[in-house]
């Protein structure tokens, strides 16, 4: 399958393994964005993902559009490294939505975070205990887990800085 325009080739000991998107043209994002909102739509109701929020909005991008992506290694450090708190109006279809929520896990108490994938009108799929869709200002109301605190909304993050430098699989 050829690379998308705006990529090039990764090139390893003379040989071409992947590629790297570089410039990708408006179209080519809304495309990008609407192959995530539509894969994370058929999971809606799933628990495949049961509290695994950073993994399954990776996943909307990776896995239905065939690239890798990088951020943070919480939702938190994503949230950071992705300049959340710079976008606080209301989302773009497509982009992340982050917000912050602590709680324990592997016996270390800090500010994890929580993400969802925004899909429109205000909607955000997310993995909660279960994959679900609820409005992403609502979405601070959710109970959270016991030991844990309410998500508090961040803000969000546009589709074309999920994908700078995403790499074709």
């Amino acid at each position: 399958m050829p690379a998308p325009a705006g990529c090039a080739p990764t090139v390893k000991n003379g040989q071409a393994h992947s590629t790297i998107c570089s410039t990708l043209t408006e179209p080519e994002i809304a495309s990008y964005a609407e192959n995530a909102i539509r894969w994370a739509g058929k999971r809606v109701g799933l628990k495949e993902y049961r509290f695994r929020c950073l993994a399954f909005v990776e996943d909307t991008y990776e896995q239905s559009n065939g690239i890798e992506i990088f951020g943070g290694s919480t939702a938190k450090e994503s949230a950071d490294e992705y300049e959340a708190e710079k976008h606080k109006g209301f989302p773009e279809p497509g982009a992340f939505v982050f917000y912050d929520s602590s709680g324990t896990l592997d016996d270390e108490y800090k500010d994890w975070g929580h993400v969802g994938l925004h899909v429109g009108k205000g909607a955000v799929i997310h993995a909660w205990n279960r994959i679900r869709c609820d409005d992403y200002l609502e979405l601070q109301s959710l109970l959270p887990a016991p030991g844990w605190t309410p998500p508090q909304y961040i803000g969000w993050v546009p589709v074309e800085r999920i994908l700078r430098g995403c790499r074709k699989r």
